[in-house]
């Protein structure tokens, strides 16, 4: 055994006929009597003290650490005293994502985490604190979907913590722990007769938003931040390159979601639509900072722009001029004074997306292309996300034998 069992207590000295005898040391009956000392994998001296009559323990204790040395699965006690809160801040810091998914994360973190696990030592962790937790999210009548969320951003910080040598397995990951279940509703897009009503009910300079929206598949971050240079009417071509987004309190210019630049498809009405909104509201130019509050400032001439020829603030689009749209096109019901709009999530500008996914899928089109128009990282996402608006075998084959059968009427001998 590389470590041993020190009692304070007594010590061994030579006796008066040269015998070794224990003799009381001067903590005798003070304090803790026993202390396990070991020499952890960095070299250094580790104990930890145990009071009298429990020598078994200090032994069982020492001879768990050397165990756990040897299969490779040894924690730091002192690593172990490490609260969440200190760790996943700290973790949080050390992201290379960007700032506004960071800002994200911690925002979350501190309003649904800390104030249940945050003072707890890493070392203290135990599934059932997860399954406390995870239930008095429930509670709050948190979304399912932002539940999940939540609970991703705790795992992914424990993982760390466990790469970090801090935890020797994720409480998350155990097999008592559910982790709350995707949103279990299915998209179900807009009409054509809901997206123009919206239209119609948004002010004259925000209207071919829409169209962006609805007819090319764009972000509404993406659409903020359009520049006219990167649309091509002649080739029939859009490039998404860049969109407006909040980083803490400030606009930056930022490439799209996950940095998937994109050419979509510009069809001819979308065009027509563009060119009429550029002659009545003029492009303005807009300079932002790149990527984040102090980034390199970049100037680009936009095509929509808000009242006061600036960028457009996404929470002042969504109250202002998105909800009252909402609103007179009957989507949700009239605000009662005083009080915000109902939350309607499934009805923010991304149903414009999901409307445009359906059209295409009904049209034919197949997931790998509608997945590179809609700028998804993975074509499977794309498919989960709309495989039941995917026309079936079925639906084919009815509308095969309609079209053949107006054909032939159209033909008086048959077909």
């Amino acid at each position: 055994m590389a470590g041993h069992v020190q009692d304070r207590w007594y010590k061994t000295e030579p006796g008066p006929d040269g015998k070794p005898v224990k003799v009381k040391t001067d903590r005798h009956g003070t304090g803790m009597r026993y202390r396990a000392r070991y020499i952890g994998p960095d070299g250094t001296e580790r104990s930890q003290s145990f009071p009298d009559r429990q020598k078994r323990q200090a032994e069982a204790w020492l001879a768990k650490i050397e165990a756990d040395m040897s299969r490779g699965q040894y924690i730091d006690p002192r690593a172990g005293r490490v609260t969440f809160r200190q760790y996943a801040l700290d973790w949080l810091a050390s992201q290379t994502t960007d700032p506004s998914t960071r800002e994200a994360v911690e925002r979350r973190l501190r309003l649904h985490a800390f104030p249940h696990l945050g003072s707890r030592p890493l070392g203290s962790f135990q599934p059932s604190h997860v399954r406390a937790w995870a239930r008095t999210l429930e509670d709050l009548g948190l979304a399912s979907s932002y539940r999940r969320v939540i609970f991703g951003n705790v795992s992914a910080a424990l993982t760390a913590a466990v790469d970090d040598g801090h935890l020797a397995r994720n409480p998350c990951r155990a097999g008592s722990i559910k982790p709350p279940a995707p949103s279990p509703g299915r998209i179900k897009p807009w009409s054509a007769d809901r997206v123009f009503a919206v239209r119609a009910g948004l002010p004259a300079r925000f209207r071919a938003m829409v169209d962006l929206g609805a007819g090319c598949g764009l972000r509404q971050g993406e659409i903020f931040g359009l520049p006219v240079d990167e649309v091509d009417p002649l080739a029939g071509v859009l490039h998404v390159t860049q969109q407006v987004k909040m980083v803490g309190h400030r606009q930056v210019f930022a490439p799209p979601k996950g940095g998937k630049l994109r050419d979509v498809p510009l069809p001819d009405a979308v065009a027509s639509v563009l060119a009429e909104h550029m002659t009545a509201f003029p492009p303005v130019e807009v300079t932002l900072p790149w990527l984040r509050p102090d980034g390199p400032p970049v100037t680009k001439l936009l095509h929509f722009t808000g009242a006061e020829l600036g960028a457009i603030r996404r929470n002042d689009f969504n109250t202002h001029a998105w909800k009252p749209a909402l609103v007179t096109a009957g989507v949700i019901p009239e605000r009662a004074p005083g009080q915000p709009y109902k939350e309607s999530r499934e009805d923010g500008m991304h149903a414009l997306r999901h409307f445009y996914a359906s059209v295409l899928l009904d049209a034919g089109e197949n997931i790998k292309a509608l997945s590179a128009y809609l700028g998804h990282a993975d074509p499977g996402f794309t498919l989960r996300t709309y495989t039941h608006l995917m026309p079936s075998s079925e639906t084919r084959t009815r509308r095969a034998v309609d079209e053949m059968f107006r054909t032939a009427r159209r033909h008086p001998d048959g077909p």
